[in-house]
């Protein structure tokens, strides 16, 4: 159960509380921001490398290549900016970065004689000092590749290949060390992206030596996840098949909120392309743990890849022809007070809710725009259910849930518009995998599984509590097109643990037969209605089939009141006969919590959560503080009606 303060439970269990409930809608898509990119400059400029960076100032510097080196400086960028203006500096080169800190630009190519240069700016990329050589670079012209950032306290670096070997120059105290190449390996290296954050953090493209393009994470620590000066491995983000005409470059990479990134895809095949991807890492994790949403199309046509920064209230995001922008927090829209009813279905695995708002002025005609803007497809509805106390108005957040579709109903002297959303559960749904997924016995556990198939939808994952089983390491495949949904039920068929959310993150819970109660009904906070069932269990024989082992576990009582009924299980990664206990143990815990069943309605808990254990008094039922498990939750509020209510669906502890 959600921590409530004791004025919020005195409140709830009072006969004359007054209900306070708030309803927004934002722009996220899991748990993270959704970017509303704005177009605000499409020009005739040649699709070419390039890069962007935001000085203190707020101004927007821009580099690209296409016949020389060209730069721009924008004071002030905004939707009337000129961004057509380039200032040529010569120096036919190939790949090109700069980075900025404070009144700090650094600007870096690999001239066509292959040596690095840089220039340095002192005044926000207005003026630049004279090109330093730097280090000469050899090899293929075309295979040049070269990306920089600065850390918070002004040291830089500056990552560079010649399409083999990655190397680093940090600038530490205003020194330059010298080059070293990475302890990683890749076939070749068709881009680079590096900012910092804790650690240097990077983004590489290319292919492996498998002959797989792909995308690439790792680290180069300094201090926080990783030692100072040591590469972490390479973890993949996206992988191609060897002979699918695939091919990945031009990583950018910034953390105007969390982790975000963009490379472009390159087909050769029928109907061939180039266009952006990107994606985001999740709001709490590090960048080593490489959890990424599943990369998501950009609409243009390009070869040589978008350029991220950010700086003030926007990101943007530069092409050598294009500039868009986006809000980084774009602010929620508040439709309390137009809230006629909101109901909420809460299961394990699945999660609705309907949002009823008045429309007699037809003020949601125009969803997606103006003041309504947050309101679209995809968006998160955020649900805060509470009472007025004593210390004023307070509530709880209720889990999150994300619009899949909406209506308008008229007639009848009525003109509603109804939102229907799911909760993470849908997200999980709508997944797909693009491709197989396989890994090797040993390679990840349970739960290093969960948070991978998670991230993919956009969503976090953590624990509350954990059986040891969650860490074993089993051979798991994803099929293609299976969805996260099937593949997570899979996984947790393995264990005993089951997921709630708790607003848009994940959570892990082992529950235990002797689980305490966290609550109680039918004394201080009523009951308005109950209903309590018991049946015999659908499995009270478990068999389970491992490598080379049987197992069986049973319940005595119920098998001597309607004899054997058996369920069992195969799986070829229980290799121990006490792996494979824990597993029929299980399924014998998940038959006795649904052999109790029945429902109680309450007036509204603003805190309860799934799978909490409760109990209850009802004299009337036999049922002196009874535990129940908490297996599904229905909200209700319908001002206009009165009614502000809760039911509980009820297991077994």
């Amino acid at each position: 159960m959600r921590t409530l303060s004791g004025t919020l439970l005195a409140a709830q269990k009072s006969p004359a509380a007054r209900p306070y409930v708030r309803v927004e809608v934002v722009e996220k898509v899991g748990a993270a921001a959704r970017f509303k990119w704005s177009r605000l400059y499409a020009g005739p400029e040649p699709d070419c490398h390039n890069d962007a960076a935001m000085p203190g100032d707020g101004s927007l510097v821009r580099i690209r290549g296409g016949g020389g080196i060209y730069r721009q400086r924008i004071p002030d960028p905004g939707p009337g900016s000129d961004f057509s203006q380039w200032y040529y500096w010569g120096f036919t080169g190939s790949d090109v970065a700069v980075c900025s800190h404070g009144a700090e630009a650094l600007a870096f190519w690999i001239q066509s004689s292959g040596w690095l240069r840089r220039r340095e700016s002192t005044t926000y990329g207005d003026t630049w000092g004279d090109p330093v050589h730097m280090n000469y670079v050899g090899g293929d012209y075309g295979s040049y590749r070269v990306a920089a950032c600065f850390k918070a306290n002004g040291d830089a670096i500056v990552l560079y290949s010649n399409g083999a070997t990655l190397h680093r120059r940090r600038r530490i105290s205003a020194t330059w060390e010298a080059a070293a190449a990475w302890t990683n390996s890749l076939g070749s290296l068709t881009g680079i992206a590096v900012t910092h954050s804790g650690d240097w953090n990077v983004v590489v493209t290319g292919v492996d030596h498998d002959n797989r393009a792909g995308v690439w994470t790792c680290v180069l620590g300094d201090g926080y996840t990783m030692p100072v000066d040591t590469w972490s491995g390479l973890e993949a983000v996206t992988i191609a098949s060897p002979d699918s005409d695939t091919a990945f470059r031009a990583p950018s990479v910034d953390m105007p909120d969390v982790f975000r990134t963009f490379f472009v895809e390159h087909y050769a095949g029928t109907e061939a392309y180039s266009r952006p991807y990107w994606s985001h890492s999740l709001p709490s994790a590090d960048f080593i743990s490489n959890l990424w949403r599943e990369p998501v199309p950009f609409g243009v046509s390009c070869q040589h890849g978008a350029a991220l920064t950010c700086g003030g209230s926007y990101a943007w995001l530069c092409a050598p022809h294009g500039v868009w922008r986006s809000l980084l927090s774009p602010p929620p829209v508040d439709v309390t007070d137009d809230t006629v009813e909101v109901r909420t279905e809460i299961e394990p695995s699945s999660g609705w809710l309907r949002l009823t708002l008045r429309n007699d002025d037809g003020r949601f005609n125009s969803v997606g725009c103006g003041s309504y803007a947050p309101i679209g497809k995809g968006s998160k509805i955020l649900l805060h259910l509470g009472y007025h106390t004593a210390e004023g108005p307070e509530a709880s957040l209720a889990p999150a849930f994300w619009i899949e579709s909406w209506e308008y109903v008229t007639g009848g002297g009525r003109s509603h518009f109804t939102l229907s959303a799911g909760d993470g559960w849908s997200l999980l749904a709508r997944w797909r995998a693009r491709r197989q997924f396989t890994w090797r016995r040993n390679e990840r556990t349970i739960f290093q599984l969960l948070r991978f198939l998670f991230a993919r939808a956009g969503l976090e994952l953590s624990s509350f509590s954990y059986s040891d089983a969650v860490f074993q390491y089993p051979a798991f495949t994803i099929h293609p097109g299976e969805s996260a949904l099937t593949a997570v039920r899979r996984l947790l068929d393995m264990v005993p643990d089951v997921i709630l959310f708790v607003t848009d993150t994940a959570y892990l819970v082992n529950p235990q037969a002797g689980d305490a109660s966290c609550y109680s009904y039918g004394t201080a906070h009523s009951i308005l209605e109950g209903r309590y069932t018991t049946s015999a269990q659908a499995a009270n024989r478990i068999q389970v089939f491992g490598d080379e082992l049987v197992t069986e576990d049973w319940d005595w009582d119920e098998v001597e009141q309607v004899y054997d009924r058996v369920a069992q299980a195969r799986d070829l990664n229980l290799d121990t006969t006490d792996a494979a206990h824990q597993r029929g143990q299980a399924a014998l815990r998940e038959a006795q919590m649904q052999s109790i069943g029945g429902h109680v309605a309450v007036p509204m808990n603003c805190g309860q959560d799934l799978y909490d254990v409760v109990d209850i008094t009802s004299p009337q039922a036999g049922l002196d503080a009874a535990r129940r498990r908490v297996l599904a939750l229905e909200h209700a509020w319908a001002p206009f009606a009165g009614r502000y209510s809760l039911k509980l669906g009820l297991g077994a502890p």
